[in-house]
């Protein structure tokens, strides 16, 4: 299969946990400053997955731009991606609605820690799918990042349970890294051009 259907439908399905989540943004019963201040925990938690949900929109189209063919197997590695993304919006809402409380805050770190390893797995499919020549695995590397990002969200969910604003600032943290599209990727993405213009 063209990658082009998966994309599509990973663009509309990113499309809508983003209009989920806006939804769960009810506008405060009052009509003071002071009653739209009280809500800041659910837009901050709010922005905070908003970025997320950006930054694997982002890195999922700089991917795909190295995968010309899908297969089942790719196809159920995305579906598994955007079921824990689709999660999200829950996690958001419960952690901005309870302030941020532990077991909230831990949960929201759960779900992106599955999406992380979801898009891990997606990743090995893929180049198990390419074969020794992966373009894919020639850029991703050591991909240090990838292997870090699970790790510091484990560790945001433990610290829930005693700081939470230390695993909003963990989980704060590992969106910073992955803010700016992977550079490994888009060079592969120039040299695989450069070589198909050749």
């Amino acid at each position: 299969m063209d990658r082009d259907r998966l994309t599509a439908f990973t663009d509309g399905v990113l499309a809508v946990i983003i209009t989920i989540m806006v939804l769960e943004m009810r506008p405060p019963h009052g009509t003071g400053l002071k009653d739209l201040v009280a809500l800041w925990p659910v837009f901050l938690s709010y922005v905070l997955s908003f970025i997320y949900i950006g930054i694997y929109w982002n890195n999922h189209h700089h991917f795909f731009q190295l995968v010309k063919t899908v297969d089942g197997a790719i196809l159920w590695a995305n579906l598994h991606l955007l079921f824990w993304l689709s999660v999200v919006p829950f996690a958001t809402a419960w952690m901005g609605e309870n302030h941020f409380a532990a077991v909230p805050t831990a949960l929201y770190g759960a779900s992106l820690l599955m999406a992380a390893i979801a898009w891990y797995v997606m990743q090995l499919v893929i180049i198990h799918r390419q074969g020794d020549a992966s373009p894919l695995r020639r850029a991703l590397g050591a991909d240090i990042k990838g292997k870090i990002s699970p790790v510091i969200y484990l560790i945001g969910i433990a610290l829930a349970f005693f700081s939470t604003i230390v695993s909003d600032l963990l989980y704060l943290g590992v969106a910073l890294m992955w803010l700016v599209p992977d550079r490994r990727v888009e060079a592969a993405i120039l040299a695989s051009e450069k070589a198909a213009r050749k």
